[in-house]
């Protein structure tokens, strides 16, 4: 049996999974953001991993938003200004900085903000990137299509092995290709 997602009717009032949140004072808030980051938290390349100064969980990690709505400080705080709002819960996103009780995450668009660790679920999910994407029944090319998956279709992550990830959409379970899909990193487990 085929079957066919889109991501279609998951965005209000937006083009991505996020809205942009107009500040007048931004850059001041920037700046100031940016010297506390170069101060408290030493950048990371997604090559590297680490451990999190707080947690002493691997970083970077993925983990999932929580919530349909996620205020993105532009530093790990209340006091600081809200720079984005995720409006799209379970969407993977990356941890790449630690501090206190905030989480520095980048998304699949390589946009980074800090938001509070109640914010985000070790619940694992990856999100469909490129083109149209095959489901297949088992983790080979040749096995047969089990659905067909539009870009940004958002799956349920159960298990990644060697180049192939074991998903579920919509109470379809099968494995797709780890390059096509976006936030299928097998170490992190948690927030």
């Amino acid at each position: 049996m085929l079957a066919y997602w889109n991501s279609g009717g998951q965005d209000l009032l937006m083009t991505k999974d996020r809205v942009r949140v107009h500040l007048t004072h931004r850059i001041l808030w920037a700046a100031a953001a940016a010297l506390l980051l170069f101060v408290s938290v030493y950048p990371v390349s997604a090559q590297q991993r680490s451990v999190g100064s707080v947690t002493g969980l691997p970083v970077p990690r993925f983990v999932t938003i929580q919530s349909d709505e996620v205020n993105v400080r532009t530093g790990p705080g209340i006091r600081y200004p809200v720079d984005w709002v995720y409006v799209r819960a379970s969407l993977p996103v990356e941890v790449i900085g630690e501090f206190d009780n905030w989480r520095k995450i980048r998304d699949e668009e390589g946009t980074e903000g800090w938001v509070h660790r109640s914010m985000l679920s070790g619940r694992r999910s990856v999100i469909v990137t490129g083109e149209v994407r095959p489901m297949r029944r088992s983790p080979d090319r040749s096995a047969p299509v089990v659905a067909h998956m539009e870009p940004g279709v958002l799956a349920s992550l159960d298990v990644c092995r060697e180049a192939w990830c074991e998903i579920e959409v919509s109470g379809l379970t099968g494995w797709v290709e780890a390059g096509h899909v976006w936030g299928a990193d097998p170490v992190s487990t948690r927030q």
